[in-house]
């Protein structure tokens, strides 16, 4: 397995010395947003975890290996490459058989952080089942993932183009626990609420590090979401983004859009459709997830020890 992975010395000192680390997915840097915003929110996201005494670990693969850490030019390769995989389980032997580069998805992500043996992730949302996912079978990778890989996501929940109320019934039937960070409502990406629940509302996170630590103890293997609203000053209403979603559905049905290429159809013309508003609100939940991430992973840390 080593010879499979590589880590920045930031990173391997971290882990050796038990201190309190947080992944970061590369898929949102090569696919998620354009350059030069993506290199900015990719450096300004790993600052935030430094400010909250963690140690920042973006995730990605080059050069046959999977590199926990990346270093500034590595970042740059993220940001500016064209043609870069998204890398979920599936996807690993192949591109570090080929030494390609792949950007790690959510799923990805936590594989290879809990290879690392790093049991905190912060990203913008996980994937879910998709509307109409009863008849498509379109379900994201993230929930089987949550299932079975022992890591914490803190997340602004599932991303709102989703089918939220399928995607908490798959969690649940899977065990995968669900809480809400200062909230007893499931929050929808965009948006602070949701028409769902949560399993338990947490206000600390010395009592969500412990609820983690207590539930890996017992050997009770699987990830966990940590549901963490978007600030409310960069949040927008359920009802407008809903709409906005509903539209940008339609179109790409119309245009025959399906599989993965989904969501970035759908993310772009909400983008478009909000005059760049959800741009603006997705970077705030990303740093926002980061903050709280960081937060976490040191009160994580301090239970281990």
């Amino acid at each position: 397995m080593k010879q499979y992975i590589t880590y920045t010395k930031e990173v391997e000192e971290a882990l050796k010395n038990n201190q309190p680390v947080v992944a970061l997915e590369s898929t949102i840097i090569s696919h998620g947003l354009p350059y030069p915003q993506n290199i900015e929110m990719a450096q300004k996201a790993e600052q935030i975890i430094r400010d909250q005494g963690a140690v920042p670990a973006t995730i990605g693969i080059m050069d046959g290996e999977i590199k926990i850490g990346l270093t500034e030019n590595e970042l740059n390769t993220f940001a500016t490459t064209e043609g870069v995989h998204k890398v979920s389980r599936r996807d690993f032997a192949y591109v570090i058989a080929t030494k390609e580069i792949g950007a790690t998805t959510v799923a990805g992500t936590m594989i290879a952080a809990e290879l690392a043996g790093i049991h905190v992730f912060a990203t913008g949302g996980i994937g879910g089942v998709h509307r109409e996912g009863e008849m498509t079978w379109d379900v994201s990778a993230d929930l089987t993932e949550l299932a079975q890989t022992n890591v914490a996501v803190v997340c602004a929940g599932a991303k709102s183009i989703l089918d939220i109320g399928r995607t908490l019934e798959y969690l649940e039937t899977n065990g995968v626990l669900v809480i809400g960070y200062q909230t007893n409502t499931f929050p929808s990406f965009y948006s602070r609420e949701s028409e769902f629940g949560v399993d338990y509302q947490i206000d600390q996170p010395e009592i969500v590090a412990e609820t983690l630590h207590t539930k890996w103890d017992l050997g009770l293997n699987g990830g966990a979401v940590i549901a963490n609203p978007v600030p409310e000053a960069a949040a927008m209403d359920f009802n407008q983004i809903e709409e906005v979603i509903l539209l940008a559905l339609k179109e790409a049905k119309e245009a025959n859009i399906t599989g993965k290429d989904v969501t970035p159809f759908i993310l772009s013309k909400v983008k478009s459709l909000t005059d760049g508003k959800s741009l603006e609100t997705n970077l705030a939940l990303v740093y926002h997830n980061a903050e709280v991430a960081g937060k976490i992973a040191k009160a994580y840390s301090d239970a281990r020890s």
